[in-house]
C-alpha cells in the first residue's frame, strides 16, 4: 500500500525564507537593521523592524543593542498617552558613521612629510610632541625639583604602557627603557625619522611637565628587530 506523502517536520516556504534570513552574517544583518531605520520616516519599534526584515524580534533586539552601544542608533520617544506600557522605539543617528573605517596612517604620513620639509625636521617633531605631552593634573601632581629619579622613570614607563609602547625598564640608576611596540610602526619602519622624534619629544615633554630630575636624551630605533631603546639622563634640576 502506497502511503501519501506528508510534510511533517518540513518547514514551510515562508519559514525556510525566514530561517535563511536569520542565518545571515551578523554584520550584514546589522547593516540591514540600520538601513531600515535610516529609510523610515520616524522611529520604529522592534516588531515593526522584524516584520520588514522577516526575522525574529530577538534577532532585531540583539543588533539594536549593538547599534545603540556604537552610537549609530538612539532610542526614540514613545507615545505615553496610549494605554499600557509604551513600546521601545529606535531611530538612526543622523551623521557620519562612528563605526566606519579609519585611515590614520595616511594622516600620519601626510603630517610626517610636512614636518620633514621643515628647516629642522627633527627639532620640529620634538617640539610638536612636547606640546602634546600630558601636563600635571593638579598643582601637586608635579614632582619637586631634584626629586626621585626612579619614581619619574617609573611614571614614564606607566605612561608609555598606556600609550601602547609595551615598555620595559632596563636596570641602573639611570636606566634605559626598552620599547617593544611602536604605535607608528609602518611609518617608523619606512625610514622616516619623524615618528621617532615625535616619540622622543613626547617623553621629554612629559618629564618636563612633571618637573622630573631626569629626561630622555636619546631614542635608538630598532636596535633589534623588535626593540627600540630610550636613554635617560639627569637634568639641571637633579
Amino acid at each position: 500500500m502506497r502511503l501519501p506523502s506528508r510534510s511533517v517536520g518540513r518547514p514551510s516556504e515562508d519559514g525556510a525564507d525566514a530561517a535563511a534570513a536569520d542565518a545571515k552574517p551578523p554584520a550584514n544583518r546589522r547593516d540591514e537593521v540600520l538601513q531600515t531605520l535610516r529609510d523610515a520616516e520616524g522611529a520604529l519599534g522592534i516588531t515593526a523592524i522584524a516584520e520588514r526584515l522577516a526575522v525574529h524580534p530577538n534577532t532585531v533586539r540583539f543588533h539594536l543593542d549593538k547599534l545603540v552601544e556604537s552610537g549609530q542608533v538612539e532610542r526614540g520617544r514613545a507615545d505615553r498617552r496610549a494605554p499600557g506600557r509604551p513600546a521601545q522605539l529606535f531611530q538612526a543617528v543622523r551623521g557620519m558613521d562612528p563605526a566606519g573605517p579609519r585611515h590614520y596612517r595616511m594622516l600620519a604620513e601626510t603630517l610626517a612629510r610636512a614636518l620633514a620639509d621643515a628647516p629642522d625636521p627633527r627639532a620640529s617633531a620634538v617640539a610638536a610632541a612636547e606640546e602634546e605631552a600630558p601636563a600635571p593634573a593638579a598643582d601637586g601632581d608635579a614632582a619637586p625639583a631634584g626629586g626621585d629619579a626612579a619614581a619619574a622613570v617609573a611614571r614614564l614607563v606607566d605612561l608609555l604602557d598606556e600609550l601602547g609602547f609595551a615598555p620595559e625598564r632596563r636596570g641602573g640608576d639611570l636606566p634605559e627603557i626598552g620599547l617593544r611596540h611602536c604605535p607608528f610602526l609602518e611609518l617608523a619602519a619606512s625610514g622616516s625619522p619623524v615618528a621617532c622624534q615625535v616619540h622622543l619629544g613626547l617623553m621629554q615633554g612629559a618629564l618636563e611637565a612633571w618637573r622630573s630630575p631626569v629626561t630622555v636624551d636619546r631614542l635608538e630605533a630598532f636596535v633589534e628587530p623588535d626593540l627600540c631603546l630610550a636613554g635617560t639622563a639627569r637634568t639641571e634640576r637633579a
